[in-house]
């Protein structure tokens, strides 16, 4: 990172900046700026302020300490982010918390909050190309977020502990951060949590040592990209169990006491159902495995949280746990490139529900692909196009998301069509991609125009004569 010759201007930014907490605590700083501040929003068609423009993070360095008593959090959060423009300011999203302090590369940073935005001001411009430092310490109560659909998200308290669910904006309820699906990130998080509290995240567990004054840290570390939605705390106490699936990869299972004992048996199925899924999608995208099952009562949803998907006790069966695994390729490591594309996400876990129920149920895909076909709900709006935020998680983005897919097997051919589930799978890894990606991904596999598929099953308003 080039940083020597900022530092006469940073020293000198330091002083004003200190002179404008003093005055004000979030005044801003000049310094001869000459770029221009990053966007409040990346203009997503549901969330038009979600995300944040000028910069692409890297990496996210989170320390987090969390009392199960009173609910505190106490965190800090480095993010290392290129600018994609020369930045004067830059915004997180960040709900709630109170901010203590902030700096870029090192020098105190102005900074100012207005709704969910947080600005942050360096002392000195940062140059388009150049690599940046944001550090952030903030405490206080997360609150969860309801979404469009009633739904709650966020950090959400449970007896004893607490569950961090992000889809698809509640991870900016206890980190800030750059919260949209087309920014992923590598992650680092260590968690620091009374004795005896158990404490989980995504990626696998590095370290784990006790602090002096007897709270116990564990360190985890995820080294493949991830969206900021897909991120997952898990605090309580749990009961464990340890496998290994594909060869290599550490699978470790969690459950609430109260569920553990009739939730071992399937837990104990994830290496299996990983392996017949690396057959049919390709190899396993990431480094690490497993699911966490809580009681009934704090999560009303299963979420595919990277590597270690949540559920709640009464939705953890074996279609919904084919489901959030088939989600690892098709959501997670292929992420959307905007909410808008969400079906790349459900359309793909849902169909991945009718490929097992084929191979190893004896229920034929089409049969499934019949049974949806019938039902009104799926009709209500074209897959590719939800007409608000509230209907992103509707009947017709899963089901005629599913839809979609076996129409484009049937229209192609069995080897075809396993030929774009797993290239698609290859081509777009660890990266984001959008519905036009999909279908000219698909035609260039087929070797063939296939607007009229697309035109009456992924975009079409009229539900078509028969299947």
């Amino acid at each position: 990172m080039a940083q020597h010759n900022r530092t006469r201007s940073a020293v000198l930014a330091a002083v004003l900046t200190a002179l404008a907490l003093l005055a004000g605590g979030c005044a801003e700083v000049g310094g001869g700026v000459r770029g221009t501040p990053g966007a409040s929003g990346l203009r997503d068609p549901y969330f038009p302020k979600l995300g944040n423009g000028g910069y692409d993070v890297q990496h996210y360095g989170l320390s987090l300490a969390y009392d199960p008593a009173d609910g505190r959090l106490d965190g800090t959060v480095e993010i290392t982010a290129r600018a994609t423009q020369d930045l004067s300011a830059f915004n997180l999203d960040l709900s709630g918390l109170t901010v203590r302090a902030a700096t870029v590369d090192g020098a105190p940073a102005a900074y100012n909050r207005a709704g969910n935005e947080l600005t942050l001001r360096p002392g000195e411009e940062i140059p388009e190309g150049e690599e940046f430092r944001a550090t952030v310490t903030y405490a206080g109560v997360p609150e969860p977020l309801t979404d469009a659909d009633g739904s709650a998200e966020g950090w959400l308290r449970t007896p004893g502990g607490a569950v961090a669910v992000g889809e698809p904006a509640g991870s900016m309820t206890w980190f800030p951060g750059n919260h949209h699906p087309s920014d992923k990130a590598l992650y680092d998080l260590a968690l620091t949590l009374p004795a005896g509290v158990d404490g989980f995240s995504n990626g696998v567990r590095t370290a784990r040592r006790t602090e002096p004054d007897g709270r116990v840290t564990t360190v985890w570390h995820t080294a493949e990209p991830m969206a900021s939605y897909l991120a997952t705390v898990v605090i309580g106490r749990y009961e464990t169990g340890t496998a290994t699936a594909l060869g290599s990869v550490p699978v470790l299972t969690a459950a609430e006491p109260s569920v553990a004992p009739g939730s071992a048996a399937l837990r104990g199925e994830v290496p299996e159902i990983l392996d017949r899924q690396a057959k049919r999608f390709g190899p396993y995208p990431f480094s690490a495995a497993g699911v966490v099952v809580l009681a009934d009562g704090t999560l009303g949803y299963a979420l595919e949280t990277q590597t270690r998907p949540v559920f709640p006790a009464a939705s953890f069966d074996r279609t919904t746990l084919v489901h959030e695994l088939a989600h690892q390729w098709f959501g997670n490591s292929v992420t959307p490139r905007s909410w808008r594309d969400l079906w790349l996400n459900e359309g793909f876990a849902t169909y991945a529900e009718w490929l097992y129920s084929e191979e190893y149920e004896q229920v034929p895909a089409r049969t499934h692909f019949e049974r949806a076909f019938a039902q009104d709900a799926n009709w209500a709006f074209p897959p590719a196009a939800p007409p608000t935020a509230e209907n992103l998680f509707d009947p017709p983005v899963y089901q005629r998301g599913a839809m979609v897919l076996h129409e484009l097997r049937e229209t192609v051919g069995d080897r075809v069509f396993d030929e774009i589930l797993r290239g698609w799978s290859a081509k777009y890894r660890h990266a984001s991609a959008s519905t036009e990606d999909f279908t000219a991904y698909a035609e260039g596999v087929a070797g063939r125009d296939l607007g009229d598929l697309w035109e009456v099953w992924l975009y079409g308003d009229e539900k078509p004569d028969r299947p």
